[in-house]
């Protein structure tokens, strides 16, 4: 888990300015990843006291712009936040309780930014979603 003072850079490298709110986020979407924006709420205000909604989507979408997080949409859930950002990983989700985790490419680096057919389209992101029971739920 990064500290304060590396959370402090990554904001400066992505020509942000460090503000209480933005560390606040970051350091919710490391300590949770895959966490929904209700959930980053929480921490948020658990670590600054009142904060806004707004400003927490605000915050969100200033960080994912600056690529210092990714969102995530899988089908039939809320969007979430990670950290994991710059490699082409993909998802697990818990059909039973939802929970999510990340799945490297099974035969290397980016292999589904080769489309059998890309229409004319620049693909610069794929997306695989892998679905079945966590290990708790299939107890």
């Amino acid at each position: 888990m990064p500290t304060a003072s590396d959370f402090r850079q990554m904001l400066r490298d992505a020509s942000l300015r460090v503000t209480g709110p933005r560390l606040a986020v970051l350091s919710a979407v490391h300590g949770h990843p895959h966490a929904d924006t209700d959930s980053i709420i929480g921490v948020v205000r658990g670590e600054l006291g009142g904060v806004s909604h707004q400003a927490v989507y605000d915050v969100l979408r200033a960080l994912t712009s600056a690529g210092l997080l990714r969102r995530i949409e899988p089908p039939g859930s809320v969007a979430r936040y990670e950290a994991r950002v710059g490699d082409n990983h993909h998802h697990v989700v818990c059909r039973s309780c939802g929970a999510i985790a990340d799945v490297d490419c099974a035969v290397g680096f980016a292999p589904c930014l080769t489309a059998s057919d890309a229409h004319g389209f620049t693909i610069d992101e794929a997306e695989v979603v892998y679905r079945g029971l966590c290990p708790t739920c299939s107890c």
